[in-house]
């Protein structure tokens, strides 16, 4: 079994499995590393009885299920996440990198919550690998309010389970011999969740050439305190 292939996860553990992922991904900072997008994507498919067949499961998913069990297992995963980091604080992230840990991730986690606000943030971090699992605890840390953060992560917590769940389902029930382009449809929901991380790397990568080039601007140019002083 691979733990990083949604199909495989799905034939081995079934319904129960993708939420407990889901709930790991949320709220459980290994969660990172874990199919979250694909995994749910795939899951809509695999509700179809036709592609669930192709896979060698007995019947397909239960829609229903997946539909009222992932939201709740996101929205409970998060706000463990948020107690986790209002508890331990700053300690938590203070840790060597890792396979499973890297600093990196939680100063780009910072950088959404900052950038955004927290309300927008803890919404729109749940379509972005990565940075949904740890900008959970950074809100706790950081000292959003737990009913605030309750309120917006229950609606972020919807809108991406079920979301996806939906999106899946209705592809597969709409496009014969579906499971045919699965990974490729995987492959295109990755590119698009990655895209936003992609594109605050180039930024951040820009702005600090752009910095360092002023700096170096600066220690070129003449000094003028002599003739000021004068």
């Amino acid at each position: 079994m691979n733990f990083l292939n949604p199909e495989s996860l799905i034939v081995t553990f079934g319904v129960v499995g993708i939420l407990a992922i889901i709930f790991a991904e949320t709220g459980l900072l290994f969660g990172c590393v874990l199919p979250g997008d694909s995994l749910l994507f795939a899951a809509g498919i695999f509700t179809v009885g036709s592609a669930a067949s192709e896979i060698g499961l007995d019947r397909p998913l239960s829609l229903t299920v997946l539909l009222i069990g992932g939201p709740v297992c996101a929205i409970v995963g998060a706000q463990l996440g948020h107690w986790i980091g209002a508890r331990y604080g700053r300690k938590l992230f203070e840790r060597p990198d890792s396979k499973i840990f890297r600093q990196e991730w939680v100063d780009k986690a910072e950088h959404y919550f900052l950038k955004f606000g927290p309300a927008k943030a803890v919404v729109l971090a749940r379509f972005i690998p990565i940075v949904r699992t740890f900008l959970n605890p950074l809100a706790g840390m950081l000292g959003m309010d737990a009913r605030r953060f309750f309120v917006w992560n229950v609606i972020g917590g919807i809108l991406w389970t079920d979301g996806l769940f939906l999106l899946g389902h209705f592809l597969g029930s709409q496009i014969p011999n579906i499971e045919a382009y699965i990974l490729p449809g995987i492959a295109v929901i990755v590119l698009l969740s990655v895209i936003p991380i992609v594109r605050e790397i180039m930024k951040g990568r820009r702005a600090n050439r752009s910095g360092a080039n002023k700096n170096a601007s600066e220690e070129s140019r003449p000094s003028l305190s002599g003739d000021s002083s004068r």
